[in-house]
């Protein structure tokens, strides 16, 4: 007989209108129920569809060291959620830290992976296809006594199946690298930087900062070390990048979360320091486009401070722009975590007004997914003890009633490349207030510390009431899109079933050479398609040059464009679109 029991969120339909410059109170703080109420040591948080019935649940990991088991609360889909006891997923005790989820032999639903720390072993848990769960101890080797911090799944060898990368802090601290053999089990690389180099590493993220098309890694270290950026080289093997502001200066790093802010076409990071009851300035870097970064020193997610662990991005307001939440932990005094609020530029101010208490004991890891299906991303922030004379602490939890503001959700599926889509890059074209607008969003496996954001990729679109354009790179390199496709809705997009476009650079017959103020475009054959126009929009998608073309070399002129970044789409007689991001750098 299943031991669960039943209890309600009171998920308000409230809507409370706002401008973009003045802020309101848009989320309501859940105080019932057992998400908020059983007290517990925990480290991190996934919202994930494990029982493929639409809705994300919720996974919340515990860490004290003597063990405890997990938590999982399934969506009812009601606004109310069951608390699981007796699936393996949560039935194992152990001091838990980060956790992983993503679909590992591409059979449709969603696996896990559990790391923990004080020479514990690691955790890997098959999905029975029903939500209920396998634990599997054959799969992996080396992870039996580990000192691990966190996790994440990504196909760094584009080969259709994800692999693993565990960091870890103590003991042994190499980190492990686990190559998917595509059969059920997982073989160790040994091999690179990657694997080698020690550091007490925290965090990890797996981002395609410089839109090569593969996925390269940023780990984080603490003890005042310099973090660790490598770059995918496309043949398996990874290269440290040293001469890079994120790795030239050295703080107490827990976590970094990537996302597009200044809404230009490649990734953006905020990395969350922390000196253990003694704060520290967090970083916030612009990506320049030539995988070069800028930091931001100006930013309130600079200047704040903070004793800071975990970070992630969402469009809370629906307005077309990524947002920012910051939680904090092992501090003195009064705790609170920070609400960062984007105005489309890049640009955050502190929002104390939007969730009305983010007091907290001490905070880990936190994640947004929209929980009531609404369309306004809701949030999860896990809390843990903050001295070891403090008593346990309870999860925070706050749901999203959102504004008039409109929005599109997506479900990407993988065929040629893993099911679950893990290193998608998604782009969509809309006109909010006025202008027209591309965002960009990834499907990522890991956010902040320990934790990890819906699977269900996310665009706020401000008034927009049609999407003019959605193009998916998909991680095997093919690319889809749907044109004209109206908001507040959810769809999925499976790849090579949707209308196809071609990434210039995926294509034998094309070849781009960007040459100071003109732009070389050699047409080597002609053949099926018969090449009709060029066409350069900026990051808006206001078009700024449009020239025809021709079989054999064209040239366009681009010396009228100002440094940065632009959309370049080449379309054929027949309609047919071919697409890549231009960086120009003088």
């Amino acid at each position: 007989m299943n031991k669960y029991r039943k209890h309600l969120l009171l998920l308000l339909s409230i809507h409370l209108l706002f401008s973009h410059s003045v802020f309101a109170q848009l989320f309501t703080k859940v105080t019932t129920g057992e998400i908020v109420q059983t007290t517990s040591d925990s480290r991190s948080v996934n919202l994930i569809d494990i029982n493929n019935d639409g809705y994300d649940d919720i996974v919340i990991s515990n860490g004290p060291k003597a063990g405890a088991k997990n938590h999982l609360f399934i969506n009812n889909g009601k606004g109310t959620f069951t608390t699981i006891l007796d699936n393996p997923l949560v039935q194992d005790s152990a001091p838990f830290d980060g956790a992983t989820f993503a679909d590992i032999d591409n059979d449709g639903d969603i696996d896990a992976f559990f790391v923990t720390w004080y020479g514990k072993p690691n955790y890997f848990y098959i999905n029975n296809g029903n939500g209920s769960f396998t634990r599997d101890i054959l799969a992996f080797q080396d992870i039996s006594s580990t000192y691990s911090e966190t996790a994440a799944w990504a196909d760094y060898n584009n080969d259709g199946y994800v692999d693993l990368l565990i960091t870890n802090s103590a003991g042994d601290k190499r980190n492990l690298l686990f190559k998917n053999n595509g059969n059920g089990t997982f073989q160790r690389i040994t091999e690179g930087d990657i694997t080698n180099d020690s550091y007490t590493s925290r965090g990890i993220t797996w981002v395609d900062y410089d839109n090569d098309g593969d996925m390269d890694v940023f780990v984080v270290n603490e003890e005042n070390t310099p973090n660790t950026l490598y770059r995918n080289d496309g043949n398996s093997s990874f290269t440290r990048i040293f001469n890079s502001p994120l790795t030239e200066q050295s703080y107490s790093s827990m976590s970094s979360s990537w996302a597009d802010t200044d809404n230009d076409g490649d990734f953006d990071v905020v990395v969350s320091n922390s000196g253990f009851y003694t704060p520290q300035a967090n970083q916030y870097y612009l990506n320049n486009g030539n995988g070069e970064f800028t930091e931001v020193t100006d930013s309130p997610i600079h200047t704040d401070g903070g004793c800071s662990y975990s970070s992630s991005f969402a469009d809370y307001d629906n307005d077309g722009d990524v947002d920012l939440v910051i939680t904090n932990g092992f501090c003195n005094g009064t705790i609170e975590n920070f609400l960062y609020n984007n105005d489309g530029s890049g640009k955050f101010t502190r929002d104390t007004q939007s969730i009305p208490d983010l007091r907290t004991a001490c905070s880990y890891g936190c994640a947004w997914g929209d929980l009531n299906n609404d369309g306004f991303p809701d949030l999860v922030i896990a809390s843990c003890q903050n001295k070891a004379t403090s008593p346990l602490p309870s999860n925070q939890m706050y749901i999203n009633h959102g504004n008039t503001n409109t929005w599109l959700k997506l479900n990407i599926i993988g065929m040629q490349s893993n099911k679950s889509a893990i290193g998608a890059s998604i782009k969509v074209l809309a006109t909010i207030n006025g202008k027209k607008v591309w965002q960009t969003r990834d499907v990522s496996t890991q956010t902040g510390y320990c934790s990890q954001n819906s699977l269900t990729v996310h665009f706020g679109l401000g008034t927009a009431t049609i999407v003019d354009s959605i193009i998916v790179r998909f991680p095997s390199g093919s690319i889809s899109t749907l044109q004209n496709i109206s908001t507040n809705q959810q769809i999925s997009i499976t790849e090579n079933t949707n209308t196809s476009v071609h990434h210039i650079g995926f294509t034998r017959n094309i070849q781009m050479i960007p040459i100071s103020n003109y732009l070389q475009l050699s047409i080597v054959n002609n053949s099926p398609d018969e090449f009709k126009e060029i066409t350069i929009t900026d990051i808006l998608g206001s078009t700024l040059v449009t020239s025809m073309l021709h079989a054999g070399n064209n040239t366009t002129n681009i010396s009228t464009l100002p440094n940065g970044s632009y959309y370049i789409a080449l379309t054929t007689q027949t309609g047919r679109l071919y697409y890549q991001t231009l960086h120009i750098m003088r």
